[in-house]
């Protein structure tokens, strides 16, 4: 179908009655300008839904037979974005990849709740700053501050209702995107206003401040993927752990120090607070990412970690992924050896990264040539690094850049080709050796690990 005959086609269907609207069908299309993919792709939750490619018009389609209405997401790499469906709804979108959030526009049956939703999304963006300068009031006045945001989107979407009949799981979702928003904003308040204000521990704060939560639920499966819903509760559980930790755990200073012991009442407060099988499912892998990644425990603590998580969360839809998490961590402690990952050098041959290390005092940085800034940063810390330890061997491994843009970048940005090594496995190389973040490096000495989560910038001073 060319641009034209589809827009007409889109036209026709949007002023089609609500008896039309009771259609099983659904017709969502596009047109991407500035594509930076060849695809876009509909998720529900994290299920792939439908593909479609982009045609020579830089047009996309799906129809859709008997879809479940509620909050979908659609990725065009590496950007993506909600979109509510319901039954009967045929709805077009435009946007332009150079502002992808600030040009997507809706229009057809279906339009109001989702371009009200984008309204939303982008005032909350643009209010962060905002809020970021409200932590550092007094508990009443922040909450009234928060209060009165909130109040007025409120106000907007009831403005919308009198427009236009939502039904019920859309006006709910709606507003659930206005209110998880504000509420975490609470969650987080008290550790904020601790760090602005200098103070030694966190604020007690009344059951005022926190009269919220009685309004809000655990267990909304339409909620699971609302990115507000996910992140308040990723804060709400926080907090949650931290103020019961803190005030009624054994803990020295009461300060939460043990890391542990945290996470291990974190798992067990969602464990016994949330029913939802897929949101606990992914608050359990977010605890657990957050502790193995960022943590740094020890190696017999680790284990202590997991046999919990997997008590708790045998059944975990994640629970493979955790599983390679701990094992890559447990295999990169000090004093092992390197895992024995082959890598190719610039004339395309195969080394392993202990042939690399043997021998030497090494040092394995990451870079990517998807990120300019960070490669430009690293080649200069990189060479800053070499003339002030020259008794160590700084060697770089580049992941996701293709082999002719890896040459290439190898060659125009300063960095000593002979030290330079891409991963041909880029998923076996984040397994092995857990390259996160980005300015993560591995220290080794004779092929044996001194520390494998060093920082290019932290562990040199």
């Amino acid at each position: 179908m060319n641009k034209k005959l589809l827009y007409l086609f889109l036209f026709i269907l949007a002023g089609c009655n609500e008896s039309e609207k009771s259609s099983p069908n659904v017709f969502f299309s596009g047109e991407i300008v500035n594509p930076t993919s060849k695809h876009v792709v509909l998720y529900k939750g994290d299920v792939v839904i439908d593909s479609s490619s982009l045609d020579k018009n830089k047009m996309f389609s799906f129809k859709l037979d008997s879809i479940e209405d509620g909050l979908y997401h659609f990725n065009h790499a590496p950007e993506y974005q909600y979109v509510y469906l319901e039954k009967g709804d045929s709805l077009l979108i435009r946007l332009n990849t150079v502002d992808f959030d600030e040009s997507l526009v809706f229009s057809g049956t279906g339009e109001e709740v989702n371009n009200f939703m984008m309204e939303i999304y982008l005032a909350n963006e643009g209010e962060k700053n905002l809020i970021d300068g409200l932590y550092s009031l007094d508990p009443e006045n922040f909450s009234r501050k928060i209060d009165s945001l909130e109040q007025l989107k409120i106000d907007l979407l009831n403005e919308l209702t009198l427009e236009i009949a939502l039904s019920e799981k859309a006006m709910q979702i709606a507003k659930a995107n206005i209110v998880y928003n504000y509420a975490t904003f609470k969650e987080r308040y008290p550790f904020r206003h601790k760090k602005l204000s200098e103070k030694k521990e966190v604020p007690k704060l009344s059951q005022e401040f926190y009269k919220y939560r009685k309004d809000l639920t655990y267990n909304n499966k339409d909620f699971t993927y609302l990115r507000p819903y996910y992140e308040y509760m990723v804060n709400h559980f926080g907090n949650l752990s931290y103020m019961s930790c803190s005030h009624g755990c054994n803990i020295k200073d009461k300060m939460v120090k043990n890391h542990l012991h945290f996470n291990k009442h974190k798992l067990k407060l969602i464990d016994s607070l949330v029913e939802e099988k897929e949101l606990k499912d992914n608050l359990f892998r977010n605890v657990a990412v957050d502790y193995l990644l960022k943590v740094h425990d020890t190696e017999a603590n680790n284990k202590i970690f997991i046999e919990i998580f997997h008590a708790l969360s045998g059944n975990n839809k994640h629970i493979d992924e955790i599983d390679d998490l701990y094992e890559g961590i447990k295999n990169i402690q000090p004093n092992k050896r390197i895992p024995d990952v082959v890598v190719s050098n610039i004339k395309g041959e195969k080394v392993s990264l202990q042939k690399i290390a043997k021998n030497k005092k090494t040092v394995f940085y990451f870079w990517s040539g998807a990120n300019k800034r960070h490669l430009g940063n690293m080649s200069k810390r990189v060479l800053e690094l070499s003339q002030k330890k020259p008794d160590y061997n700084f060697v770089g491994i580049n992941v996701k850049t293709n082999d002719d843009d890896w040459k290439v970048l190898t060659k125009t940005s300063g960095f000593n080709i002979s030290n330079q090594y891409r991963a041909d496995n880029f998923e076996e190389l984040t397994r092995a050796l857990i390259v996160y973040p980005m300015n993560k490096c591995i220290i080794t000495e004779n092929e044996m690990i001194v520390d494998a989560f060093g920082d290019m910038y932290r562990s040199f001073k």
